[in-house]
């Protein structure tokens, strides 16, 4: 779901000033989200579209909301730390915000490095779909991304997938293999907030079906060793997930935040000629995971 920030919205949250925040270890403190909802929620028509986005991400919405953010970061400058504050405050109506990489801090850059991996999220290549921090065993249950500067040659795309539906598609006994404690992916070192290392995990972690994590990331299928049967049902998955995508370009100022229980994300390749495009030009996302609190619907 796009959301549209109400023109009476936008304008009182450019006049409002949020202090900085502050972190609890790796989460943001408490008191910074009491003192962002009290400033918040006193603006005209902001708990109608929090409750817009509420609706978007649980229960029987989407499972992903864009907010449109851009005329406010015209208006305040997208590097702004006023317009970073305005879009952590959107965040924590959602749930806790929080960094699981101690070397970096609440918002992580992600930039665009020619000589890295294609296929990482910072690599100039298709980024297959994919769920943050799958090796977890308390994955972010939401995982957002902040439009700085889309790619300026048009491409990069933003691909989702409804996790669960894709598996509802799949035989019998592919869903039992991917019920199966078989599928590890990645290294697990210096993380903060997200459990300790799972590892082998299933694909399909929860009790019954459409509920719980779909633990899956397409880079497994070639960087994992996985028994034939295994692979094949993992293959399967990944097949149906991009038979039932969506795509969009994310516009700057655009705020993605995606349901990890119930939608896997990635990114369509960007354009040729990325190495002539000098680095402060090149697309840029900043990055933000979300813990659900303790008795949301959403919380593990």
């Amino acid at each position: 779901m796009f959301i549209d920030i109400p023109s009476e919205l936008e304008a009182a949250l450019i006049d409002r000033f949020l202090p900085p925040w502050e972190l609890d270890g790796s989460f943001l403190a408490r008191s910074t989200m009491e003192e962002y909802r009290t400033e918040l929620t006193v603006t005209p028509r902001f708990e109608e579209t929090a409750a817009t986005l509420h609706h978007a991400l649980a229960g029987e919405g989407d499972g992903y909301a864009v907010l449109r953010l851009g005329n406010l970061a015209k208006a305040l400058g997208v590097d702004d730390d006023r317009f970073l504050r305005l879009a952590t405050g959107f965040a924590a109506e959602v749930a806790v915000p929080f960094s699981p990489f101690p070397r970096w801090p609440l918002w992580k850059d992600i930039g665009v490095k020619v000589d890295k991996d294609p296929g990482k999220s910072s690599g100039i290549g298709y980024n297959a779909f994919h769920m943050d921090l799958v090796n977890g065993t308390l994955p972010p249950d939401y995982t957002t991304l902040l439009c700085v500067r889309p790619d300026p040659l048009g491409g990069g795309p933003s691909i989702l997938s409804d996790a669960h539906a894709a598996v509802a598609r799949l035989s019998e006994d592919s869903r039992a293999l991917l019920a199966e404690s078989a599928y590890h992916y990645g290294t697990f070192f210096d993380l903060f907030g997200v459990g300790e290392e799972y590892k082998p995990f299933p694909i399909l972690d929860g009790s019954d079906p459409g509920e719980g994590f779909v633990r899956f990331t397409a880079k497994m299928l070639e960087r994992s060793q996985l028994s034939q049967a295994h692979a094949d049902a993992a293959g399967e998955l990944a097949e149906e997930l991009v038979r039932g995508q969506v795509s969009f370009m994310l516009q700057p100022g655009d705020y993605l935040i995606v349901n990890q229980r119930r939608f896997l994300h990635g990114r369509e390749a960007l354009h040729s000629g990325q190495e002539n495009v000098p680095v402060a030009d090149r697309r840029l996302l900043l990055q933000l995971f979300l813990r659900a609190r303790a008795g949301d619907g959403s919380a593990a």
